[in-house]
């Protein structure tokens, strides 16, 4: 399995426009954000607290942590297209190699290339703050974004896992990879805040589990940012401000914890997992 897994993280890299494709998600979310979004949420906030200018950068930082390891994940996954459409998978399956181990390899190298593709877009996030003079991460704090970043590319994996399984065509796998990578940014609260949409769009967004790991990532994030700007500011502002923002999310008037994310994004791994297992299976009768 783990030679298997080597061999799709060679195929991955090797093809830069793959590469390239699957951050296609993350380089949309930028470009909104530098030519469009930034001046409007900066000045959305910008009357009412101080050092708007970070506090919108953490925020948009913080989305594209959480897209990456959905669009990255999605592009690796890509093999298994590939191998199907051009019938190397019956190669696999003809030799030693059990199918269990040839799941397990695409899965685990699809983990591998999210994680290290979320870990180098956070480097490029701190890089990106110490140019423009915010202050850098604690050791903790960047302990647990690495933790979030497990998580979160556990959640990626297991959903993109499901979304491959129904394809073998590389043209379709191809669509629904733009069709992904567009709608990322909607469904995640990250084109527009959470509290600009309506009531359905919301509960949508809150129990879409890769909020919840933008969710987390905002609250690291943005924990200096809004103790800093919130400082001379009611309470009760800066609730609405994390609820309209999405720092926190409120369904039928709970307000989910930190650790109730977690364990709603891995309980959602484990589903999609199983679902997409069971329809590989059903498929390869």
């Amino acid at each position: 399995m783990i030679s298997f897994a080597k061999r799709n993280l060679k195929v991955y890299f090797r093809d830069k426009s793959s590469v390239f494709f699957s951050l296609l998600a993350v380089l949309i979310v930028l470009g909104l954000y530098i030519l469009f979004l930034g001046d409007q949420l900066i000045k959305s906030v910008g009357d009412t607290v101080t050092g708007a200018d970070r506090l919108m950068d953490s925020w948009i930082m913080a989305g594209i942590l959480a897209v990456t390891p959905v669009s990255t994940t999605l592009g690796s996954f890509g093999a298994i297209v590939n191998d199907k459409a051009k019938r190397i998978i019956k190669d696999f399956r003809c030799s030693p190699i059990r199918s269990s181990s040839l799941a397990g390899g695409y899965i685990l190298s699809s983990f591998a290339v999210g994680t290290i593709m979320s870990v180098f877009a956070l480097v490029i996030i701190e890089i990106y703050f110490a140019c423009k003079g915010y202050a850098l991460l604690s050791a903790l704090q960047l302990l647990q974004m690495l933790g979030t970043v497990l998580i979160s590319v556990l959640v990626s994996s297991a959903m993109m896992y499901l979304v491959v399984a129904l394809f073998t065509s590389q043209n379709a796998f191809a669509t629904a990879s733009t069709i992904i990578g567009t709608l990322i940014g909607f469904i995640t609260g990250i084109y527009l805040p959470i509290g600009s949409t309506d009531k359905a769009v919301q509960y949508i967004i809150e129990f879409f589990p890769i909020s919840h790991a933008a969710s987390i990532f905002r609250k690291i994030l943005m924990a200096d940012p809004m103790s800093e700007s919130f400082k001379n500011v009611p309470d009760n502002v800066l609730t609405d401000f994390k609820l309209d923002m999405g720092v926190e999310y409120n369904a039928f008037d709970h307000t989910f914890t930190t650790v109730e994310s977690i364990i709603y994004m891995i309980a959602a791994a484990a589903v999609f997992y199983v679902i997409g297992i069971l329809i590989t299976r059903k498929k390869n009768k």
